[in-house]
């Protein structure tokens, strides 16, 4: 009792000396808490009889349920209800753990998929550069061919203008013209009678050397 009214005094005192700090020490009237919030009971969690929480824990699949199930998957990725229903009592299984195995499986179906269609087209686009790479390469080849080609045609071109410059063939080549009738060595032409002096020779008749050259003289 006497620590009370001690403690009354004093918060008296405090108040004299510090309103203030009093003011803010003292709740407010009417003041209203906040309510304390409840914890969420897990929704795994389930009350027995007797009080005690128990949690339900995923069943494990066996060997023989798993390869069923991927047989089934095989055959058809899609699970229809009656199909699950079915499933699940061949296996003994909740339909519910049927239609999980089936979401999760078609999932990663999926991404393997997915997967490989990534790494084909990256195989495709590797296979494209380097194409690419190697007909850039060609190119290249192929404008230093035919630069250098360009280049000989131009030295060849070069070097035949020189060489006709240096040495001109004549377009035109003069002939003297020679109006020395034929036989005008032997003074055949140069009389109107001189045509006598050819004789014609029957045919089928042999003359001697000699006496052809009794016939001109």
């Amino acid at each position: 009792m006497n620590h009370t009214m001690d403690d009354d005094q004093n918060l008296a005192s405090i108040s004299q000396l510090y309103p203030d700090v009093y003011t803010q020490i003292l709740p407010q009237e009417g003041a209203v808490k906040p309510p304390k919030r409840r914890r969420k009971k897990s929704k795994r969690a389930v009350a027995t009889g007797d009080g005690s929480n128990c949690f339900l824990r995923k069943r494990k699949l066996s060997d023989e349920q798993v390869n069923m199930l991927e047989m089934s998957f095989g055959d058809e990725h899609k699970l229809e209800s009656e199909r699950k229903d079915k499933l699940a009592a061949e296996l003994g299984l909740d339909p519910r753990q049927v239609a999980v195995w089936f979401q999760n499986r078609r999932a990663r179906w999926k991404n393997k998929r997915l997967e490989e269609e990534y790494n084909n087209l990256k195989n495709s686009h590797e296979n494209v550069v380097a194409d690419k790479c190697r007909l850039e390469s060609e190119l290249l080849q192929l404008k230093e061919q035919l630069y250098d080609a360009e280049r000989e045609i131009q030295r060849l071109a070069e070097r035949v203008e020189r060489g006709s410059s240096n040495s001109p063939i004549s377009s035109s080549v003069s002939v003297e013209a020679n109006e020395t009738p034929f036989f005008g060595d032997y003074n055949v032409g140069d009389d109107g009678d001189d045509y006598n002096l050819f004789y014609p020779v029957p045919e089928n008749t042999y003359i001697d050397g000699v006496e052809w050259a009794n016939i001109y003289i």
